[in-house]
């Protein structure tokens, strides 16, 4: 009996620990993706994703996913999947994106939604739960998003975390604990980390300012004074400019015609600047004065900003001047470790080559540039000589 007890709870124990799956997503069965992947009819004119692999890549068949295929448009397609709520677990959403149009302004970012989204209607509008994932316009703006809707508002994460901006495909990985902490991932390789409460504005500050109190009219927070006994000289104040004392009006210089002739301005070389007086310290300086503060009344620590309940679709709703961008490898899981494992097998697997492909594209790309320009050349000098032999000819 002891036996069979011990068995059923290491057998129930190994259930709790296996990874729990809710969303895996490669693109392994070719066209099969539009029948999962909902396009919105909110607006008629959304982009057209397509399943590619790029135009480099490091397993043509692996590296294929959803590339955005029209410039200037919005996209909006998402997925659903068995819904579920996140607990007492940590919750891992996970993608790769590649921005192999070395893009100019545009999204590369998911959003989180619940299971009662209305997909043929989602639109920017659309309520969600989190928001993550890099956006790039200009030079200002390389960033990754983590957005959290908490009680019915969303809220930007207060660090600035800075997104891949280059033509290759990266991995971004956000994962929320069940202890309101927070990690962010790119490549397998932790960037940024926190507490929701710290990096977020989701609850009322802990404390503040005192409304009662008010700076102390004697208060004298001067640090530096003018010395009392340093006055300005009477004669400090000359003009920065003066009439040339050298100049002379010319001789055919007609006031009734030309106007009345005035002399040309010159620098002043009895100028001297603005007058300053010699700052001494301030004997009756008290420091700066800081409004003391005391607990926020409307301050209630809160343990359930990570939950969310009936988490059931995934969504890409975005805006891209210039497409060509391609989604992969989305994974959304309680398990860091399996995580990081499907990774290292998806993403890490093809990254190397990927690379090696446009190395030798680019170098490529470069020989054939040297040599048209070295044809040109050629033919410049060719056409050059030949124009000169015919016209000697006509010459002669």
């Amino acid at each position: 009996m002891k036996v069979a007890i011990l068995l059923l709870a290491a057998l129930a124990a190994q259930s709790l620990a296996e990874p729990q799956i809710y969303l895996k997503e490669e693109f392994a069965d070719g066209d099969a993706w539009e029948s999962r992947w909902i396009e919105s009819k909110h607006r008629s004119d959304y982009g057209k994703f397509r399943l590619h692999a790029g135009r480099f890549y490091g397993d043509s068949e692996k590296d294929k996913g959803i590339q955005t295929s029209q410039d200037a448009k919005f996209y909006a397609r998402s997925i659903k999947f068995e819904q579920f709520n996140n607990e007492g677990q940590t919750l891992v959403i996970q993608f790769t994106v590649k921005h192999e149009q070395n893009i100019d302004c545009g999204g590369g970012y998911i959003k989180l939604f619940p299971s009662n989204l209305d997909q043929e209607d989602m639109s920017g509008n659309s309520p969600y739960y989190i928001m993550f994932g890099p956006d790039i316009c200009g030079t200002e703006t390389k960033k990754v998003h983590v957005i959290f809707s908490y009680k019915g508002k969303n809220h930007l994460i207060k660090k600035d975390i800075r997104c891949k901006d280059d033509e290759y495909t990266h991995l971004y990985t956000l994962i929320v604990h069940s202890d309101n902490k927070y990690e962010v991932k790119i490549d397998n390789k932790k960037v940024e980390s926190g507490t929701l409460e710290d990096d977020w504005d989701l609850l009322p500050p802990k404390t503040i300012k005192d409304p009662n109190a008010k700076k102390p009219e004697d208060w004298d927070d001067w640090e530096k004074i003018n010395e009392p006994n340093h006055a300005k000289p009477e004669d400090w104040d000359k003009p920065n400019t003066i009439p040339d004392p050298n100049a002379k009006k010319p001789d055919d210089w007609d006031d009734a015609i030309d106007g009345e002739w005035r002399p040309p301005m010159i620098q002043n070389p009895e100028y001297k600047d603005e007058w300053q007086s010699h700052q001494i310290n301030n004997p009756s300086f008290k420091g700066n004065w800081v409004h003391p503060e005391i607990d926020n009344p409307e301050y209630t620590p809160e343990t359930n900003m990570y939950r969310y309940d009936n988490i059931g679709v995934l969504g890409l709703d975005l805006w891209q001047v210039k497409s060509g961008t391609i989604f992969d490898n989305f994974l959304i899981t309680n398990d860091v470790k399996y995580a990081e494992e499907y990774g290292n097998q998806t993403w890490g697997m093809t990254e190397a080559g990927e690379r090696k492909m446009k190395e030798k594209q680019d170098k490529e790309k470069e020989q054939k540039e040297e040599r048209t320009e070295k044809e040109e050349e050629v033919e410049k000098v060719e056409k050059h000589e030949d124009g000169g032999m015919d016209t000697h000819k006509y010459e002669l």
